[in-house]
């Protein structure tokens, strides 16, 4: 008996019990939204907080501070930072953000020195919508990264709004940094005289060392030089500076992780029930399959089969719905001013699928392999 000829008979039975294949394809789809989601999280956090050996970026940020609000260094620390050796350059950013608190919703404003943040970081980003010049040319502009400017629905020529600021969308930027993404650039001095005046007053720099095999010596030697300054400092490699910021993010996602688990259990569990009820519902069915000359194994194969589809079914329209949901969702976690992106894309579906068809596998096998063992006089007895 060729086993393709038998895959019409496998949809059959999937489309026979209607309403049990249909709730067994709900509570599929619905577990592995959930686990397809915690998947996608912790994607971000790992994109957003694990260190490569090809970063050489630093953070100095006021000691002892974390929210943007508290960390509060003078401009003119830029000079004394830039005769450290090994330091390539140094970018000072004013931060406001909407909120401080751990938001899927946050608007965060940077405020920097257009040239040299053009000239440091022009390379790294991709103008999908309007123009650097129209960015340059008015004090007001904003360059927004693509997941702001898509969540809050804004384009080139509109205002908007956040944080006590208004700005002019002069931009839309792509970039491979996460931090890119959910921002406003703007002037330095824009932002310093939005709300109270702090003109020569900047939440951090951002410094960018000559190799990485130097972050950890010219972060100490920045440190060293402000160690008994008013406004002391602590540098950290930008990573490790938002996994110290957002622990409280990362801690979530990893207990988040065990909720993942969780669904992969409740969804194995699914399918061994609603397979062990289609198998004992269709004892005698068994029997006629192997009087016509299936073998025990081909029907062992054909339960199996249907555990798969079922579950493919299920996982399918679940990993979609929330792929879906986090790519045109435009979601990002962000807490101090720092964001962490929500990261769904095509190979998360992929593994999805691949999970969704091995949990199929694995709960048709107890159940298949009984039906295979069972003798014909057997199963017309058991019927």
């Amino acid at each position: 008996m060729n086993p393709l000829r038998c895959i019409p008979y496998v949809f059959k039975q999937v489309t026979r019990h209607r309403i049990r294949s249909l709730l067994t394809i709900s509570g599929i789809g619905i577990a592995m939204f959930l686990y397809t989601a915690v998947q996608a999280m912790n994607k971000g956090v790992t994109i957003a907080t694990t260190a490569t050996a090809n970063d050489t970026t630093l953070v100095v940020y006021r000691e002892d501070r974390y929210c943007p609000a508290t960390s509060q260094l003078p401009q003119d620390y830029q000079r004394r930072i830039e005769d450290v050796d090994g330091v390539l350059s140094v970018t000072p950013m004013k931060i406001v953000v909407s909120n401080c608190r751990t938001s899927l919703d946050v608007v965060t404003f940077r405020g920097v020195p257009k040239d040299d943040f053009i000239a440091d970081r022009g390379d790294e980003l991709e103008i999908i919508a309007g123009s650097i010049a129209e960015w340059k040319s008015r004090t007001d502009a904003a360059l927004l990264g693509e997941t702001l400017a898509n969540r809050r629905g804004l384009r080139p020529g509109m205002t908007f709004d956040a944080a006590g600021i208004t700005a002019y969308v002069a931009g839309v930027i792509r970039s491979d940094n996460a931090q890119d993404q959910n921002v406003a650039y703007t002037a330095l001095e824009f932002v310093q005289l939005a709300g109270k005046n702090q003109l020569g007053i900047v939440t951090q720099f951002n410094v960018k060392v000559q190799d990485p095999s130097m972050l950890d010596q010219v972060a100490d030697d920045i440190d060293e030089v402000f160690r008994i300054a008013q406004e002391p400092t602590a540098t950290f490699g930008e990573k490790a500076f938002i996994g110290k910021i957002a622990d409280d993010i990362i801690e979530l996602v990893g207990f988040a992780r065990w909720l993942g688990l969780g669904c992969l259990a409740a969804v194995l569990a699914l399918m061994a029930n609603s397979i062990i009820l289609g198998v004992q519902s269709r004892i005698s069915e068994h029997a006629v399959l192997q009087t016509l000359g299936y073998s025990g194994r081909l029907v062992a194969a054909l339960i199996m089969a249907e555990g798969v589809l079922l579950s493919l079914i299920g996982g399918a329209f679940g990993a979609t719905l929330a792929v879906g949901v986090a790519r045109y969702g435009n979601f990002a976690l962000s807490v101090e001013g720092t964001s962490i992106p929500i990261v769904a894309d095509a190979g998360l579906l992929a593994s999805g699928l691949l999970i969704c068809g091995s949990i199929g596998v694995l709960a048709g096998l107890v159940p298949a392999w009984q039906a295979s063992r069972r003798q014909i006089a057997e199963c017309f007895r058991a019927a």
